[in-house]
């Protein structure tokens, strides 16, 4: 297996883990410290403050290549496992479909920017090039 397909791989892993995670945080049977943990990883992700500022080269990516993957796996480990899997089995159904509206929604913008750059050189030509 080439390291680009390993890598697509795992990402694809952690992206379902993220959403079962999410989908375990708002499940009932989750310790609240689970939760807290859960809140905390994504507020982490998405704060623009980090432990190491990203602009310091490669040391400001490398926190959130190591802490965020760490948060992940703690907060999978501290869920009950029967809740996990619960969550797991949801996220894998909630997505099935995701992937042929993905698709579909990708191939209308692809038109619709085709549709604007085909009205931006008609409004070109006729604004410049015709007589």
């Amino acid at each position: 297996m080439s390291l680009i397909s390993s890598l697509k791989q795992r990402a694809r892993h952690l992206k379902s883990e993220t959403f079962a995670l999410w989908l375990a945080a708002r499940h009932p049977g989750t310790p609240w410290y689970a939760k807290l943990l859960v809140v905390g990883i994504v507020a982490y992700a998405l704060s623009p403050i980090d432990l190491i500022p990203d602009f310091v080269p490669i040391l400001g990516y490398v926190d959130d290549l190591i802490l965020i993957p760490l948060g992940i796996v703690l907060a999978v480990r501290i869920i009950p496992r029967p809740i996990m899997e619960e969550c797991r089995e949801q996220a894998r159904e909630m997505t099935a479909g995701a992937q042929t509206a993905s698709r579909i929604a990708g191939i209308i913008i692809v038109g619709v920017w085709i549709a604007m750059g085909a009205l931006g050189a008609v409004w070109a030509y006729r604004t410049w090039l015709s007589p």
